[in-house]
């Protein structure tokens, strides 16, 4: 087993356990009952201008250790990249190594359907008890990792998501990933919440980012799919590089939480990245 197969294989375990414990606790009919109770979310809109960021919260980070000490400012920081522009706000919810919580995601939800912007959770889902979790907390949107899935429980959650309203971040570490998704293609539907297909360039085995894959492996991508470059987008000029290799949306989170002006910086991303949408 590689180092990033370990890796996985305990975000895995840690999750089976979280599911566990929900489907011990409140039982999968009656968070079935909660998701499809929740008020609806607002649905994920890509801009006409060819590019798009999703903007992230997570307390912490593995490879950049402690990224924010106030969870009390989550609310304000949500509100910052809607108004900045960002189409989505990506919510870590993995306790153990992120330091996130369910509640990060109800509370950034709340405050984001006031301003007609999705929340996302983002997690390492296993089990559809997680994805009603996720719908009833308030997010609009769910990660799906594909090397953590097989076929059938890939095709499962991506369903079940579709059936709640939700958009889904599809997730890739390399070719054999995106070869995977290219029979969900399928489920995509004009007048159904979109699946995007998002190409993350850190090395598990190092937790280093490589940004020449977005490159690399831009034709490997499967026709179908809005195209999101994960990890490594740091500013303007990787957007532009992004942009010009054709990703139309970027997902941003270690450089935001790093920085002391977040919503100035998904404004400069932003407009970097549809002035290079533009030329190409």
């Amino acid at each position: 087993m590689t180092l990033a197969e370990d890796f996985l294989a305990t975000m895995a375990r840690s999750s089976e356990e979280r599911a566990r414990a929900l489907r011990a606790g409140a039982g999968g009919q009656t968070l079935r009952r909660r998701a499809l109770d929740a008020p609806l979310s607002p649905a994920l809109r890509l801009s006409g201008q060819g590019f798009d960021v999703i903007a992230e919260i997570k307390m912490n980070s593995p490879s950049a250790g402690v990224l924010s000490k106030d969870a009390g400012s989550l609310e304000s920081r949500a509100e910052t990249y809607a108004r900045a522009g960002a189409c989505a706000v990506s919510v870590l919810t993995e306790p153990e190594r992120f330091g996130g919580s369910t509640e990060h995601l109800r509370r950034a939800a709340e405050v984001l359907a006031a301003l007609e912007v999705p929340a996302m959770a983002k997690d390492f889902i296993v089990a559809p008890e997680q994805v009603f979790e996720a719908r009833a907390a308030g997010a609009g949107g769910v990660l799906l990792i594909i090397r953590m899935l097989d076929e059938a429980r890939l095709t499962e959650l991506l369903d079940l998501a579709r059936e709640l309203g939700m958009f889904v971040l599809l997730e890739a570490f390399d070719r054999p990933d995106l070869e995977r998704a290219a029979p969900l293609a399928d489920r995509q539907g004009h007048a159904l919440p979109p699946v995007l297909l998002g190409l993350n360039c850190r090395n598990l085995r190092t937790l280093e980012v490589d940004n020449a894959r977005f490159r690399a492996l831009a034709e490997r991508f499967p026709a179908g799919f809005p195209r999101v470059a994960e990890s490594g987008i740091e500013g303007p000029q990787d957007a532009v590089a992004a942009a010009a290799t054709g990703y139309s949306v970027v997902l941003i989170g270690t450089a935001l939480m790093r920085s002391a002006q977040p919503g100035a910086l998904v404004t400069r991303i932003l407009e970097a990245g549809r002035s290079a949408r533009r030329v190409s």
